[in-house]
Order: structure tokens, then C-alpha cells, then sequence
């Protein structure tokens, strides 16, 4: 599976989002880009079964079982102003 990262402006400051779900909204763009890089850092491999819970692009929680040695690679797309 693979996972990108999305940074870029939303709701008047930043933040990071995967499709059309957004992460809390940040003050700057150097914010939001390093909460999205530890966001994907997390991502991996776990030995471990364990539930995972997330708001879907509808507003729906979502309590899933992840685990059993699936990989996700993640990544981060920065889309911010010109540097």
C-alpha cells in the first residue's frame, strides 16, 4: 500500500492531507510540512494486529484491524508557495 502526504494551504493556515482528509489546521507552512513527515514516518511494518481508528472524507469514524506484516510506504508531497 502507498500513502501520500499532501501539505498546502486550508482554512486560512496549513495542513496535511491524505485525499480529501485533512489533518488540524497549522500556523505555518514549516508546521504543517514537519507534522506531516513524523505523520508518515509512523507508517510501516507491524508483527502486531491492533485497531486502528480514522475520520474518512465523509466525516465517518472508521475502526479498522491493521497489522499482520502489511507494509505502507508513505511519502510527502509538499506543495506549499515557491521557495
Amino acid at each position: 500500500m502507498h500513502v501520500t502526504y499532501h501539505v498546502g494551504e486550508h482554512d486560512g493556515g496549513w495542513a496535511y492531507h491524505i485525499e480529501e482528509v485533512w489533518s488540524d489546521r497549522f500556523p505555518d507552512h514549516r508546521t504543517a510540512l514537519e507534522a506531516a513527515r513524523v505523520a508518515a514516518s509512523r507508517q510501516g511494518t507491524s508483527e502486531e494486529d491492533v485497531l486502528v481508528s480514522y475520520q474518512n472524507a465523509e466525516g465517518n469514524w472508521t475502526t479498522e484491524l491493521a497489522g499482520n506484516g502489511e507494509r505502507v510506504d508513505a511519502e510527502v508531497m509538499d506543495v506549499g508557495p515557491p521557495w
